[in-house]
C-alpha cells in the first residue's frame, strides 16, 4: 500500500461530491485532487466514475516524483498529468478542474476574465489569465502534461502569483482553480464561475466598462488575504 492516509481520501472523495453537488460539472465531467507533499503522494478521482459511485477507496493515489499510481486497481482522472505539473511547480493542496459554463466560454473565447469589481478582487488579486493555445505537437504527445505546462507558463509569463490568483483558463479548454486543500480548491472553482458570470453581464450591460483603480482592488483583497486581514474572526 502507498503512505497516503485515510484522512487524505476522505477529504478529496468529499471535495469531489461538493464538486459534484455545486452544479459545476456534468456527467463524469471535472476533477478534484489533493496532495501530502511529507509523503509524496497526491490523491485524485479514478477517471470516468459517477460521482455518486465514488467512495474514499476508490481514489487514486500518485506519485508526486514519477506521476505512477501507487496502488489500486482504478486508473486516475485523464487529467492527472496536469494535476502533477501544477503541484510541482505551485504551493497549493488541492486543484480541481471543471468545465463549468461561463469559465468555459471564456476559456473557448481565449479571454482572460476581467477584475471588474470587488467581489472579484476579495478571492483573486486580477484577472484570471488564459494560457496560449497549444501548438499541434503539444496535443499530440503529452497533450494532458503541456496542459498543465502552459498554466505554469502563462503566470511566469505574466509575473503572476498562482495563490493570489488562485485559477486559470485553458485556452479553448476550460478552467483549472486550486487552493491550500482540496476543499478550497472547490470554493475557488465555484467563485470562478460567478465572477466569470458577472464579468459576462457587465460586458453586456457596459462593454466600455471602467476597471476599478488599483487601490481599491488590493484593499479589498488584502482585508481578506495575508498577515494586515481583518475580515472575519480570528
Amino acid at each position: 500500500m502507498s503512505a497516503v492516509s485515510a484522512e487524505l481520501r476522505e477529504a478529496v472523495c468529499l471535495a469531489n461530491q461538493d464538486l459534484a453537488g455545486s452544479g459545476l460539472v456534468e456527467g463524469t465531467f471535472g476533477n478534484v485532487s489533493g496532495v501530502d507533499r511529507a509523503n509524496g503522494v497526491f490523491v485524485i478521482k479514478p477517471s470516468g466514475v459517477a460521482y455518486e459511485e465514488l467512495t474514499p477507496d476508490v481514489m487514486v493515489p500518485v506519485s508526486l516524483e514519477t506521476g505512477r499510481v501507487l496502488d489500486g486497481s482504478f486508473r486516475p482522472s485523464s487529467d492527472t498529468p496536469t494535476h502533477l505539473e501544477l503541484y510541482r511547480a505551485f504551493p497549493c493542496g488541492g486543484i480541481a478542474h471543471t468545465h463549468s459554463e461561463m469559465a468555459t466560454a471564456f476559456a473557448q473565447a481565449r479571454l482572460a476574465i476581467p477584475c471588474l469589481g470587488t467581489t472579484h478582487a476579495d478571492h483573486f488579486h486580477g484577472d484570471v489569465p488564459v494560457t496560449r493555445a497549444l501548438t499541434e505537437t503539444e496535443v499530440a504527445t503529452d497533450y494532458e502534461r503541456h496542459t498543465g505546462h502552459v498554466i505554469v507558463e502563462a503566470f511566469e509569463t505574466l509575473g503572476l502569483s498562482p495563490m493570489e490568483i488562485p485559477g486559470a483558463l485553458v485556452a479553448s479548454h476550460g478552467p483549472f482553480a486550486w487552493g491550500t486543500d482540496a476543499a478550497e480548491a472547490v470554493v475557488h472553482a465555484q467563485i470562478l464561475e460567478q465572477v466569470a458570470r458577472m464579468a459576462f453581464v457587465v460586458h453586456v450591460l457596459a462593454p466600455d466598462a471602467e476597471r476599478p483603480a488599483a487601490h481599491l482592488i488590493d484593499k479589498h483583497y488584502f482585508r481578506k488575504h495575508g498577515d494586515d486581514a481583518y475580515y472575519g474572526q480570528p
